[in-house]
């Protein structure tokens, strides 16, 4: 369980360090919508699906790691066996 609410921190975090860098602020203003309501419900929307896409990128990373560790043979056992 608490792998799940560090996960789900770190993903908030990335996502709100990818909107703020995405913001027209840095942009100059570039551009901005006509209206506020949708770029600012396009903003949640966006930062709620990258919430998504970053814990479940985190939670295959981590099986992605568990499987690479099944297929090795152990450090110590492999020491073990030389000794």
């Amino acid at each position: 369980m608490a792998q799940r609410i560090i996960d789900l921190v770190l993903s908030a975090l990335a996502s709100l360090v990818s909107v703020l860098l995405s913001w027209p602020y840095w942009r100059n203003f570039e551009y901005w919508p006509e209206s506020r309501t949708l770029w600012t419900l396009y903003v949640i929307v966006g930062y709620l699906l990258a919430v998504y896409v970053f814990y479940a990128f985190l939670g295959s990373l981590r099986t992605l790691f568990l499987h690479d560790a099944q297929g090795r043979p152990d450090a110590t056992a492999s020491q073990e066996k030389q000794s």
